[in-house]
């Protein structure tokens, strides 16, 4: 029995093993049966084919003529190999507003067809299993997150529209939108709230904003550049701290606008003496600061801000003693001079003593309490309102005990009021023409830049050569965080037609994607001999423009503007690259992104690298298309025209374009050129 039982033990194994190995076949057939539609999608995205059809019908349809019926939103370089940042009709996208141009077209040569892609799209799924064997750059990964994201984003802007979101509706219909009169917050929930207080509806004249706190005793810091200077010492006390009333964040990775910054300085200025500094800050792009370090302004009427002085006067230790002497003090009593006491106050901030400050917005601008006593006034700076300050901001090295905000405007002026009057159908772009045009301007822009928008709409786009749809303009626009701005976005789009979304959420370091976006909607949505590149906040004198690309041979590739040569990188500091980056010792030949033209071969060449992978991608836009056009001049000369006309900041007398204009500043401009002038109007911020 014993050798019976060993004898029957293999048996049972060899049974039991090949029971298994068929469990296992079978696992692996029901496996296939389900996953090989998948599998085929992930192999036609590795291999670049774009004929595959899953079973969910992803693809273009065979009744579509071969031509896609989604027009070009843009594509992200490499993040999930070039999904389609476009939506078509099984994902409920808004409709893009040049997409009805397309179907009213009849007649469409092959250079003016709608763009098709070229590469599927990735789920989600495989994607997150791709990213565990493929190394994507930084770049490349916050693409793919900007990507998830905007999806996202795409469908809760279904959500409002289907269920009618009652705040939308109101804003569109010009209804005021309802804020409270007073904000209250203590030291406690500022700081819990990143030391922000929100300000619903922003401010009006007469509002005013109290803090209560106490600023720290100064500490020390080092300073890198003191280090060569002193050598081992190179640390200062240090005791500052700011107030801010900021204005609704743009563009992820770009700063608010600051529509105030005030900053009292106890101590580690540069003068080495207690100072109060005001600035404002619009795109990152500071205005000239006032320093008042305890010296009176002048009185004259064009310095004063509703009647005060800018800077008053307080106690400095290094003024020498202006007491005047008995001699002469006894003559002017002989005379009947009278004598007036001279009062003299000292810097309103001490380490470690509480404070009581006060900031009221004027009618010329912000007046500064500080005890009661008036201490500075800050006139406004062109390109903001009241309204745009919709966040108070303090932080440093204080701490704050309570905020009070009262007399604030109870309804957003700014909102619909100013929208539906400009809602005008003279502002509505023409539809795209059938024949060849001689330039085709693109614009980027943010979800929220209404105004800058409607300025354009108002000023250059009414250019004759645009209305003549010699040169056509859109605006190229991705996606926000704040799902109620995308809604209104979509209804701006769908109204005016002259916007392109880009299903993707909005950064700075995102903005190459947007020139791709622009170079394919010139090259394949219309049959532009040119293309250029600029910004919502840039004033284009088109004419001009157009006269200078005339004077170029048209056989000849172009790359036009503001050129810089052999600009090296920042390797520190806050616009510092890392080598990773960019491993070279200095960019390529590149126009600055405000304002800049290319032929449309080139244009062409960059979406063949594109389609083929093979376009390197850098998150300063204006230094990869550079780059692009030194790769290009490789195999093609390319003709570099530079000009200074092509404003990089502000603006020029005689200019071609002109940067960081505010909706202000373009109604001048155009109301300058319509007097027969090309005069600047240089409001300061």
């Amino acid at each position: 029995m014993m050798k019976r039982a060993k004898s029957e033990v293999p048996g049972a194994r060899r049974f039991r093993l090949s029971h298994f190995l068929l469990g296992i076949a079978a696992l692996y057939l029901i496996f296939i049966a389900f996953k090989f539609p998948q599998f085929l999608q992930f192999a036609s995205v590795l291999s670049g084919d774009d004929t595959y059809v899953g079973l969910h019908e992803v693809s273009v349809k065979a009744g579509d003529n071969g031509d896609s019926s989604n027009s070009y939103s843009g594509t992200v370089h490499k993040d999930t190999f070039h999904r389609r940042l476009e939506d078509n009709e099984n994902q409920n996208a808004p409709l893009m507003p040049w997409k009805e141009a397309w179907k009213e077209r009849k007649v469409e040569s092959p250079s003016t067809k709608p763009i098709r892609h070229h590469y599927g799209r990735i789920t989600g799924e495989i994607m997150r299993q791709m990213n565990r064997t493929i190394d994507l750059s930084v770049l490349e990964r916050m693409a793919d997150e900007a990507w998830t994201l905007g999806l996202k984003a795409w469908e809760e802007m279904e959500k409002i529209d289907e269920k009618e979101d009652i705040n939308q509706s109101s804003i569109l219909d010009g209804k005021p939108e309802s804020c409270p009169s007073w904000v209250l917050m203590s030291g406690e929930e500022l700081a819990r709230g990143d030391h922000i207080m929100f300000l619903p509806c922003g401010l009006a004249a007469g509002s005013s904003i109290t803090v209560v706190g106490t600023p720290h005793y100064a500490h020390r810091e080092f300073v890198p550049q003191l280090a060569r200077i002193r050598g081992r010492d190179a640390s200062v006390l240090v005791s500052q701290f700011m107030v801010e009333l900021q204005g609704l964040k743009a563009v992820s990775g770009e700063d608010p606008p600051k529509i105030l910054h005030l900053n009292p300085r106890l101590s580690g200025d540069w003068s080495q003496r207690p100072v109060i500094e005001h600035n404002t800050c619009y795109r990152m792009q500071w205005g000239t600061a006032q320093r008042c370090d305890g010296l009176p302004s002048k009185r004259d009427d064009d310095m004063l801000v509703d009647g005060y002085v800018r800077c008053e006067k307080w106690m400095r230790n290094d003024i020498v003693d202006s007491r005047e002497t008995k001699t002469t003090s006894w003559f002017k009593r002989f005379i009947g001079r009278p004598q007036k006491p001279e009062v003299t106050w000292p810097f309103p901030f001490v380490e470690g003593r509480l404070f009581v400050l006060t900031v009221r917005a004027g009618v010329d601008g912000f007046h500064i309490n500080v005890g009661g006593r008036h201490v500075t006034s800050f006139p406004y700076r062109m390109g903001f309102t009241l309204e745009d300050a919709t966040g108070l901001a303090v932080k440093g090295d204080v701490d704050v005990h309570s905020v009070y905000a009262t007399s604030l405007p109870t309804s957003h002026r700014s909102f619909s009021p100013q929208r539906v009057l400009e809602m005008d159908e003279k502002w509505k772009a023409l539809p795209l023409p059938k024949r060849p045009i001689r330039l085709f301007i693109g614009i980027l822009s943010a979800t929220n830049h209404f105004a800058e928008r409607m300025a354009v709409r108002k000023t250059w786009m009414q250019s004759p050569a645009i209305k003549s749809l010699d040169v056509v303009v859109r605006f190229f626009v991705a996606l926000n965080t704040r799902k109620e701005v995308n809604a209104v976005l979509k209804k701006e789009a769908a109204y005016f037609g002259d916007i392109v979304i880009l299903p993707f959420m909005d950064r700075y370091e995102l903005v190459v994607l947007k020139t791709i976006a622009i170079c394919k909607y010139g090259v394949q949505n219309v049959t532009a001999a040119h293309i250029m590149k600029c910004d919502d906040d840039t004033f284009v004198r088109v004419d001009t423009v157009l006269k200078e690309i005339g004077g170029i041979s048209p056989k000849r590739s172009l790359y036009m503007g503001n050129l810089n040569l052999l600009h090296r990188p920042l390797r520190t500091g806050k616009w510092a690259v890392t080598y990773e980056e960019w491993p070279e010792e200095a960019y390529p030949p590149y126009a600055n992104g405000p304002g800049y033209i290319i032929s449309i071969d080139i244009a062409k060449f960059i979406i063949s690298q594109h389609a083929n992978r093979s376009l390197r991608l850098f998150k300063m836009e204006d230094v990869s298309m550079g780059m692009w056009v030194q790769q290009f001049n490789r195999s093609t000369p390319v003709q570099y025209s530079h000009n200074w006309k092509f404003c990089q900041y502000g603006c020029m007398e005689g200019y071609y374009t002109a940067h960081y204009q505010s909706p202000r500043q373009m109604i001048c401009l155009w109301d300058n050129l319509a007097r027969g002038r090309a005069h600047c109007c240089n409001f300061r911020r």
